[in-house]
């Protein structure tokens, strides 16, 4: 039995999917120049006046409402003062007392088996600046300073760095599916703060905890957990004892190390904004957008495997991606076999999407069209291997499968006279595969199935190749 149990707690900062900051009419578009989408406000000169992004408010709302929150219908912001390089107004507009979503749980899959962890909170307020250092000096790029930032915290309840990985996974498909956030981690999109604690198994107060600050892989959040839970343990058992502070977590090393001594709640002297009014959000509003929410992932996920008979992995690689989903049941819905529209996404289309980078949305390939083309596979007037090649130039350039079938001559040849014509060539041309194939070398005959399909540029229907094909070995 374990002597320590550990307890982490994740505090997710999300960039909202808005045109513009959470207060001036700055872009929030990526890869400008630094410091050329800037303004008094975010800029925090003297007299400039903040104006809320009611976007940045309905975002956030619908966050809560798809993760079951409770929505304040009335929330503040508030002035958190801190003195560092990225804020320029050395305080940053947040939510202290009064946020916009409070409770909710997020449920996600470990091992097999489902966690569920709640959400104590879900905030919203303004980024900071991005600090850049270099060798002998640091910059800071001020466009990110202003760019609407949601904080999502969890109740202390995650157990193993595992669990907090899965459900920053669980998270993502969420804010995806609810089109709340573009979720690059790349771009900064995502980042985290860890705080995680060790205490003695069966001890009901926690521990004192450490902070990991800025994370933004979800691999990092893994790794950094994993490391810092076992050094809190090692620290434990020699005795000694464990500091609240900000730690930081290095990429290259491998080791989180100390940055301050954490700060307490007091120590950013919060009281409410005097320049905004308090949120104060309408039942019926709030219903509207509560009506306008997708279906879960998650969800979508257990309904695919009810209505489609497919199996939980097919269905959770499907409802991943609420694009991809969303492809799929307009498939499925113009033919009986569900399974088969899966395999086709699976294998050929998310390994195409894969290989040029392109959304479901831009893709000339139509749910009609897969349909279409896989009628062709059933009713055996393509095969396998040529329903892959009309497949690409769907992909590609879109099209009507039976048209492109009747243009390149690339119907099935089922005639068997023709077929036991391409099977006597190439046993002819092949003695010795069919020697071999007779001294029981069974593979022999996947050599000769080739040979006819070569032959047939790829046109003979496969199964009356190999029935005709093992009835000629078996003959003479």
């Amino acid at each position: 039995m374990q002597e320590f149990e550990t307890v982490i707690g994740l505090e997710t900062h999300v960039q909202l999917k808005t045109r513009s900051k959470m207060f001036c009419a700055c872009s929030t578009a990526n890869g400008a120049e630094p410091n050329t989408r800037v303004c008094p406000v975010c800029l925090g000169y003297p007299g400039a006046m903040p104006v809320m992004n009611e976007e940045a408010v309905r975002l956030t709302v619908l966050t809560g409402l798809m993760l079951g929150s409770r929505i304040s219908a009335y929330s503040r912001f508030d002035r958190k003062s801190y003195f560092y390089p990225d804020m320029p107004k050395n305080y940053q507009i947040s939510q202290y007392d009064k946020p916009l979503c409070e409770g909710g749980a997020v449920d996600f899959d470990v091992g097999g088996e489902i966690r569920r962890i709640g959400i104590r909170r879900i905030h919203l307020e303004e980024d900071v600046a991005k600090n850049t250092h270099f060798k002998a000096c640091s910059g800071v790029d001020f466009n990110r300073a202003g760019v609407p930032l949601m904080e999502i915290v969890t109740e202390p309840g995650l157990t193993s760095p595992e669990e907090a990985f899965e459900y920053l996974l669980a998270l993502k498909r969420i804010l995806l599916y609810a089109g709340v956030s573009d979720c690059n981690l790349e771009e900064g999109n995502i980042r985290c703060d860890v705080n995680c604690s060790v205490r003695p198994r069966g001890q009901s107060a926690l521990g004192t905890k450490s902070e990991i600050k800025n994370l933004n892989t979800f691999k990092g959040v893994l790794n950094a957990l994993r490391y810092e839970l076992a050094r809190q343990i090692e620290v434990l058992r020699s005795g000694g004892e464990i500091r609240q502070e900000t730690r930081r977590w290095d990429v290259d090393t491998g080791v989180t190390s100390s940055m301050r001594t954490k700060e307490d709640e007091h120590d950013y002297r919060y009281f409410p904004e005097p320049d905004l009014m308090p949120v104060v959000l309408d039942a019926g509003l709030v219903e509207e957008w509560r009506c306008s929410l997708p279906e879960a992932p998650r969800k979508r996920r257990l309904r695919m495997v009810e209505q489609y008979g497919l199996p939980d992995y097919d269905a959770g690689v499907l409802a991943a991606d609420r694009e991809v989903a969303d492809f799929f049941e307009k498939t499925a819905a113009m033919t009986a076999n569900a399974k088969a529209v899966s395999n086709w996404i699976m294998t050929e289309m998310l390994r195409l999407l894969g290989e040029t980078g392109r959304p479901v949305a831009a893709l000339p390939l139509r749910p009609q069209d897969l349909a279409a083309l896989i009628e062709l596979v059933e009713t055996g007037q393509v095969n396998a291997g040529t329903a892959k090649e009309i497949f690409a130039i769907l992909f590609e350039k879109g099209g009507d499968p039976a048209t492109i079938v009747k243009e390149r001559g690339l119907v099935q040849v089922s005639d068997e006279q023709a077929i036991e014509d391409f099977v006597d060539r190439a046993m002819a041309g092949n003695p010795g595969s069919v020697q071999d194939y007779r001294k029981g070398k069974k593979a022999a005959a996947k050599f000769l199935v080739g040979q006819v399909m070569r032959l047939s540029s790829g046109k003979a229907d496969p199964r009356v190749v190999n029935r005709i094909l093992k009835e000629k070995l078996a003959s003479e």
